[in-house]
Parts: C-alpha cells; sequence; structure tokens
C-alpha cells in the first residue's frame, strides 16, 4: 500500500492512537533512569515533564504544523519549560519549510534583548535543534516607530534577511526583558507568502504523521536534556561548562554563552555563587529542577538578572541558593528541592567570567551576613 493508503487504514482502525499512546507510555522510561532521583517531588514533577512535553508536542507538530499558514505559539511558557527555558523570556515559535519563503511583521517594543533564528527541529531524531539562520535586533533596518519586515528563505535578500537552510523547519522568537511590568513586548506576525488562499482538510495521512512526530519530541527532548544532566553532576555545584558546542546545537542562541550546573544542597547547606558581572547587554541566573524545567519563577524567587540584581562595591555580584535566605541580598529559593539544574547567561558579553562556587553551612552564612 502507498504511504497514504496506509495512514489511512491506520487511522480508520485506531492504531495511529494506538500506537501514539504506546510511544509515550514508552517514553517514561527516561523518568525512570537508574541515574534519576527518586524523591516524591522529582518523580512527580518527571511525570508532569513529560505531559507538559505532550501538550506542546500536539501543538508542534499538528495544531500548528502547516508550514503554509504559519502560526505563532509559544514551545516554552509558565506551564511548558524545555531545556533551562527563560524566566525573562517570551518565545514565539512557528512552522516553516525551506521550499518557501516568509514575511515577518513586526514592532519593536522596548524588550532590551530581540532576536528570531531559524531552526532545523531534531530532537525526535538525534536530540539536536540546529541554527539554520539568525538575526537580532541591532542588524534590522526599522522604521522611526520601529515598524520592521524581515524575509525568511533560501534565497538572498539584502535588507532585513533571516535564512534558512535545507532542512530548516521551526521559526524561533525569543524576546528577553529585564523588568518585564515596565516593558512593552515586540508585536510580531508571520505569513507565507505565495501560499494557497484556505488550508487543506485535515487528512489521515497527516493526522498520523503529526502523532508520530509528538510522540517523538517528547521522547527525543526528555532524552536530550536528561542525558545533558548527567554532564552537568560530573562537576556539582559549579557553573563551569565552558564549551558552547552542546548548547548551539540544542537551540541555543549564538549571542548567549551559557554556564550550565548541576546543583545538590541539604536543607542545612547553601550555594554562594560569586562572579564578576562583565560588559554585556544583559545577564541572568536562574535555578531549574532536574529536569531543566526553571523553578515557578511566578511566585519564588528563583532567578535574578542584570536589572534585578543587587551589585557588590566592586560591581562583582553574590547570589546566595538555598532553602531559606539567611539575609542574602541575592537569593534564589530551592523551591523544596535538595538537588537540580541552573543555568548562568552572559548575552552579548564581551567577556564570559567563570563564577566561584562554594557550599556552606547555612547557619554559617546567616551568622557572616549578619556580621
Amino acid at each position: 500500500m502507498s504511504t497514504n493508503e496506509d495512514a489511512l487504514t491506520r487511522v480508520l482502525n485506531g492504531q495511529s492512537w494506538a500506537d501514539f499512546c504506546d510511544a509515550l507510555k514508552a517514553a517514561g522510561q527516561v523518568v525512570l533512569r537508574p541515574e534519576t532521583p527518586v524523591t516524591e517531588i522529582d518523580r512527580a514533577e518527571g511525570w508532569r515533564y513529560l505531559s507538559r512535553l505532550t501538550r506542546v508536542a500536539l501543538e508542534m507538530m499538528l495544531e500548528c504544523d502547516d508550514p503554509d499558514f504559519p502560526l505563532l505559539y509559544q514551545a516554552s511558557h509558565t506551564t511548558v519549560k524545555i531545556g533551562a527555558d527563560n524566566p525573562d523570556n517570551l518565545y514565539m515559535n512557528a512552522t516553516i519549510a525551506p521550499d518557501r519563503e516568509y514575511r515577518i511583521r513586526g514592532q519593536r517594543g522596548t524588550a532590551p534583548y530581540l532576536s528570531f533564528a531559524t531552526k532545523a527541529n531534531r530532537y525526535a531524531i538525534d536530540g539536536t535543534m540546529a541554527s539554520t539562520g539568525e538575526l537580532d535586533a541591532s542588524q534590522i533596518e526599522m522604521d522611526a516607530d520601529g515598524r520592521f519586515e524581515i524575509t525568511i528563505s533560501r534565497r538572498p535578500h539584502e535588507r532585513n534577511w533571516l535564512p534558512m537552510q535545507a532542512d530548516s523547519s521551526m521559526l524561533l522568537v525569543r524576546q528577553t526583558f529585564l523588568d518585564r511590568p515596565r516593558e512593552t513586548p515586540a508585536v510580531v506576525t508571520i505569513e507565507r507568502l505565495g501560499g494557497p488562499q484556505r488550508p487543506e482538510p485535515l487528512s489521515a495521512a497527516r493526522l498520523d504523521r503529526g502523532l508520530r512526530a509528538a510522540a517523538g519530541f517528547v521522547r527525543g527532548t526528555a532524552s536530550t536534556f536528561a542525558d545533558w544532566v548527567v554532564k552537568f553532576r560530573t562537576q556539582p555545584n559549579t557553573l563551569a561548562t565552558v564549551d558552547q558546542t552542546l548548547f548551539i546545537k540544542g537551540g541555543g542562541d549564538p549571542n548567549i554563552f551559557y554556564l550550565h550546573g548541576y546543583w545538590a544542597l541539604a536543607e542545612d547547606e547553601a550555594l554562594v555563587i560569586d562572579t564578576p558581572a562583565p560588559e554585556c547587554e544583559l545577564w541572568n541566573l536562574q535555578l531549574d529542577n532536574y529536569w531543566m524545567e526553571s523553578l515557578d519563577y511566578r511566585y519564588l524567587p528563583v532567578h535574578v538578572n542584570s536589572h534585578t540584581a543587587k551589585y557588590n562595591p566592586d560591581g562583582s555580584v553574590t547570589v546566595v541558593v538555598a532553602a531559606e535566605n539567611p539575609g542574602a541580598l541575592n537569593f534564589l529559593d530551592t523551591a523544596g528541592h535538595s538537588t537540580g539544574t541552573m543555568l548562568l547567561r552572559w548575552t552579548g558579553a564581551k567577556s564570559h567570567p567563570t563564577p566561584n562556587c562554594r557550599v556552606v553551612k547555612l547557619e554559617t552564612l546567616r551568622r557572616q551576613l549578619r556580621a
């Protein structure tokens, strides 16, 4: 049978759905890996993580998968978190295809950092999301009111061109805020140029393909970042991951220098992070759980940035990570966790200092801060 006929049979007899459910069940083995923490909170968050990945995978691979009618959606937000998602970011994604051309229209807003990227989303294949084109606000020509247009294509354009390559499949828009309540996000739309007037009705082939891809995304994404954590655990309570290759292949922004780490603390311990603050566009430091999801920044102090930080007299920064605040000016709450991951980003930095990290007794630190 042809592929379309096979898909029709699979949809009519329910095999597409059964295989999707079986693949999700199999993805649970990532949570049950022997090295993952066997605690109530880490296991509960692990299963929730898979449910979150399932939600966004269906959005990405089925609901918003038509490259002729690209629709901006959020692959990471307050209740879907992937790969150390940035609490200071507004992420927007859209499905694109390399044999088409697109136009982005927008108005700049006041977010300090705005970037556009095309990606080859290979999480379901080899655990990567390679960059196939990058463009940030400093490179975009705008009018006096901050309005702009960007062309996305493989064919070069002289002005405001965001390239694609043969396997480009996703647009990723990042907006980074430092004082979100006071800053205005950019307004962005996307449309295909020269496309059809109306979308095709849902077909068995599209449904079958979307379910397969969604399940693959859940498994591939969960496995990718579980593998990262294994690497970070070899140097606990440090921020010393200097080689950027892994992070850029995973979908990172080339303008950002990433320092990932793994923390493990007893209830009576604190992690003290001392670092110079380099000349840069902005920076931030965040706490994540074992699954590399940012902790709940809506309600807890789990991240600090170049605007919110309190600086030392010499311009450096000291951040304290603990279960309770011993009186630190920059305190990050572990939110009921004893282990997790963390990430420091230097964006547009002229240098990339490696922080000094040390574990101390919480009571000792409390006495020192009171002195």
